[in-house]
């Protein structure tokens, strides 16, 4: 399938200024995008959705009747909408007030300003989500490779698991977390495991460490998905036996940059 191209995208802009709206609407415009609606609360965006869905929903933090976590919520937890694609749009900088969204599946944390290379760059991500686009192994049929993936998050195992699924990967074996992961294991032959790294009583760091010393798979390819961001921690998770890290937001093309290598090898 031919990837879509930024004119056939549409928009639900939610952004409670005017003049912030005017500001997002002339940058998307200038990134080709022409059909975009807009909304000023959540109110009014979930009733836009529920009318006539968009591809991409670009919204800000806060509102005079809630968050743009209620609007994410409001789409993720309906199979009718869980597809649409969130980009959020905020100041907003405390890890703790982000945290949630990235561990939700958004294409995009865009700062306040933002650049026209981060909204491109969150374009082509919700490009990637709207066009399947299948790898090609030298040594595999790609339809072929079990995945193991791992993450407490149902919100994030759906959007990665779409992602892998638009790439190829059609046999997907879920975990809700390390310790589950490790029972599916011992029973179960995989070809690579993608696995969120802060996981309740078995985390990504000690699945990988199991994998390493216990498992009777012990060369598996491990791609860890992290929204950490301290390059100690990082460099720690990468000693453990990690063969990749990527970072939440997960990132179609880099994604499947990293799978082709870890794959080819």
């Amino acid at each position: 399938m031919a990837n879509i191209t930024p004119s056939e995208l549409s928009i639900l802009l939610i952004e409670p200024s005017d003049t912030q709206r005017k500001i997002i609407v002339g940058e998307l415009e200038k990134a080709g995008i022409t059909q975009i609606t807009t909304a000023n609360n959540v109110a009014e965006s979930i009733a836009i959705v529920d009318r006539h869905p968009p591809d991409l929903i670009t919204s800000a933090m806060y509102f005079d009747d809630g968050t743009a976590l209620d609007v994410l919520k409001h789409i993720k937890t309906s199979h009718k909408h869980a597809d649409i694609a969130f980009m959020l749009v905020s100041s907003e900088y405390k890890k703790e007030s982000l945290e949630e969204f990235k561990q939700s599946g958004v294409v995009a944390l865009l700062p306040k300003p933002f650049t026209p290379e981060h909204l491109s760059a969150a374009i082509n991500t919700t490009i990637d989500l709207l066009s399947p686009d299948e790898m090609e192994l030298d040594y595999f049929d790609v339809n072929d490779i079990r995945v193991l993936l791992v993450d407490d998050s149902t919100l994030a195992r759906n959007h990665i698991r779409r992602v892998l699924n638009n790439l190829g990967l059609q046999k997907v074996t879920e975990a809700e977390d390390g310790k589950q992961a490790i029972g599916i294991l011992e029973d179960n032959m995989f070809d690579i495991v993608v696995t969120d790294y802060n996981m309740p009583e078995v985390d990504g760091r000690e699945l990988t460490k199991y994998i390493r010393e216990q498992s009777q798979q012990s060369h598996l390819p491990v791609l860890m998905v992290t929204s950490e961001s301290s390059e100690t921690h990082l460099a720690n998770i990468e000693q453990d036996g990690v063969n990749a890290l990527c970072d939440k937001p997960f990132e179609p093309q880099f994604v499947k940059q990293l799978l082709f290598q870890l794959l080819q090898q």
